[in-house]
């Protein structure tokens, strides 16, 4: 499966790379004038549905774009064709296509494709994960001030739901500086590869998140939701860290409440 996978984002990147500057029509999802969507997003998920169902036509689907398969089964493949819209639209290349495998209800086994810098993450659950096939591990950095963390914004983040600013605020006094990249499982990816330290958000969809957040656990982080509990991708808030300043992020997340 998790072959498989590689093929289909190697397949659907290489679209998304050809299709930088081709984008015809873009639309807002429904209430959400800051979500974008274009062909290009809805392209590069048929091209990777259509490569699962050929090797697996009895899996199940939750996709972005076309929801998720009603028929219950055994294997679920979570899919993000493209994470980094609104860089993608603009020409910033820092986007990625995130794939992952879920076996009744957990998530064993992901990839995360960066067709710009063609780096290829992949993990499987007791078995570690690499990018383009050696093996990550998250950083040593045990303070706050030493840390480079990354973050992402809602879309409705006018809102500031859960204190996303302060919180944005809490945590630049703290910290070595935090990054803004617009792709979370890129995010993650960086976590588990060290190059920063630890992510937030406070709004996220399990698409966004499975592949990720199952290699900073392969590299040995953490990930939780806000108050400290084991994540759950299906819920919104999600917090990753090399571990050594997990309970240092949870502190700073819990000062705007």
């Amino acid at each position: 499966m998790l072959n498989v996978a590689i093929e289909a984002a190697r397949e659907a990147g290489r679209f998304l790379k050809l299709s930088v500057g081709k984008v015809r029509n873009v639309e807002q999802k429904k209430g959400e004038e800051r979500n974008l969507v274009s062909e290009i997003d809805r392209g590069a998920e048929e091209r990777i549905i259509a490569i699962i169902k050929r090797h697996y036509p009895g899996h199940a689907i939750l996709a972005e774009e076309s929801g998720g398969s009603e028929a219950p089964a055994e294997y679920r493949w979570i899919i993000d064709p493209l994470d980094g819209t609104t860089n993608f639209l603009h020409g910033v290349p820092i986007f990625s296509v995130s794939i992952a495998v879920e076996h009744r209800g957990e998530v064993i086994a992901g990839v995360v494709y960066d067709p710009c810098m063609d780096e290829m993450f992949t993990g499987e659950k007791g078995k570690g994960a690499f990018l383009n096939g050696k093996r990550l591990k998250v950083s040593t950095a045990t303070r706050m001030i030493d840390s480079l963390l990354v973050t992402g914004f809602p879309y409705d983040i006018t809102a500031n739901p859960d204190g996303a600013v302060e919180r944005f605020v809490g945590f630049l006094m703290a910290a070595q500086g935090v990054r803004r990249l617009g792709s979370a499982a890129l995010d993650l990816c960086y976590v588990a590869a060290g190059r920063f330290e630890g992510f937030w958000e406070v709004y996220l969809n399990p698409w966004d998140m499975a592949a990720g957040a199952l290699f900073v656990r392969e590299a040995g982080g953490t990930t939780t939701d806000m108050e400290g509990v084991p994540l759950n991708i299906y819920q919104k808030r999600v917090v990753a860290s090399n571990g050594l300043i997990h309970k240092a992020m949870l502190d700073i997340l819990r000062t705007p409440e």
